[in-house]
């Protein structure tokens, strides 16, 4: 059953950046939704609404491309995991979602020798463009750079709201954080089934973002179980935490369960899916919390079917490994052995 009598909490970050220091309602406020919602909308972060429809056309004009011109950047051919993948191909909890999408990350070069070193240095490397939009990884890159300044902003105030120093998150995000952006097409379906764009799951990183069209669908699973609809709101992101921040704060901030229902046949729904991860080579701090807030966390959720691992490294790519498993087949069979079995065929 899906809740419509509430609504998510609508966080203004300018009423800090236009102040010093934020004043105790705004950070009581942040901290609140954090913790009772996981989810939240964002306003006055200061990210242009041209930059937004800027790339909002440019994913547009790309899912518009023929198929063939589609699965020339297919995320099969990446070892890093940066691509295509046409709907159906990306599993969430052993089923697929019918969505297609395109994954992005940093350009960052590749680590040639990785002999002796992490596994997880895999995940580093180029992203793959389309050809035929010249404007495409400009917009694109430039959007990111942005998200990703309102994203450490965010978690200083976060850091904050909890008693903490404001740079308490900085050695994890500040030199060079895994992220990845993916720019998604949900395809309308007909009524009946559960008609899954994406099942029900949690973030595994810090914090993540989502800018949305307007077509509804985004849903959060409330602590009765039933499900609070999302819907767009003007100039605003929906801001959700992640599973590290639930790790970090042993459980007082909320990783919240999530899905996207699909669209009507007839009608599609575009989004761009921001995700601030840790450094790599990274370990989680997990904070201190004052009594007042400790003693209100309820702990960190474990699901024997996706252990969490305190690794940033470990952690991200057993999760880019479970949801690809066509990737992981071409370019990394001989990690599967160091991940168990369940976890590969979950998500």
């Amino acid at each position: 059953m899906t809740q419509n009598t509430l609504s998510l909490p609508t966080i203004d970050l300018s009423l800090w950046q236009n102040q010093q220091t934020p004043d105790d309602l705004f950070l009581e406020s942040l901290r609140n939704a954090a913790h009772e919602y996981g989810f939240f909308y964002l306003k006055g972060h200061g990210i242009s609404a041209d930059l937004n429809a800027a790339l909002m056309a440019q994913a547009q004009e790309f899912f518009s491309l023929p198929m063939e011109q589609k699965e020339q950047i297919s995320m099969v051919n990446s070892p890093h995991f940066r691509g295509y993948n046409h709907a159906g191909r990306e599993i969430t909890r052993g089923k697929a979602d019918w969505r297609e999408q395109l994954d992005i990350g940093p350009e960052r070069g590749i680590v040639e020798d990785l002999k002796g070193k992490p596994a997880y240095l895999r995940l580093q490397g180029p992203n793959q463009w389309p050809a035929t939009l010249p404007q495409f990884k400009t917009t694109v890159l430039s959007w990111q750079e942005q998200v990703l300044d309102v994203l450490r902003r965010l978690l200083e105030a976060l850091a904050l709201s909890l008693e903490q120093a404001e740079n308490a998150f900085h050695p994890v995000v500040s030199k060079t954080p895994y992220q990845l952006l993916k720019l998604i097409h949900y395809p309308g379906q007909h009524g009946g089934g559960e008609k899954q764009g994406v099942g029900a799951h949690k973030d595994s990183d810090l914090l993540s973002l989502i800018l949305q069209d307007n077509e509804g669908g985004l849903e959060v699973e409330l602590a009765n179980g039933e499900w609070l609809q999302a819907p767009p709101q003007p100039e605003t992101f929906i801001v959700n935490i992640g599973e590290l921040l639930e790790v970090a704060t042993s459980g007082y901030f909320k990783a919240a369960i999530h899905r996207v229902v699909s669209p009507n046949s007839g009608r599609d729904r575009l989004s761009a899916a921001f995700f601030l991860g840790a450094q790599l080579d990274a370990t989680m701090p997990v904070l201190a919390l004052p009594d007042a807030l400790a003693n209100s966390s309820v702990g960190i959720t474990q699901d024997p079917d996706n252990p969490l691992f305190s690794q940033i490294g470990q952690n991200t790519l057993k999760g880019r490994l479970r949801s690809h498993p066509d990737v992981a087949a071409r370019h990394h069979s001989d990690l599967f052995s160091a991940v168990p079995s369940k976890v590969l065929h979950h998500a």
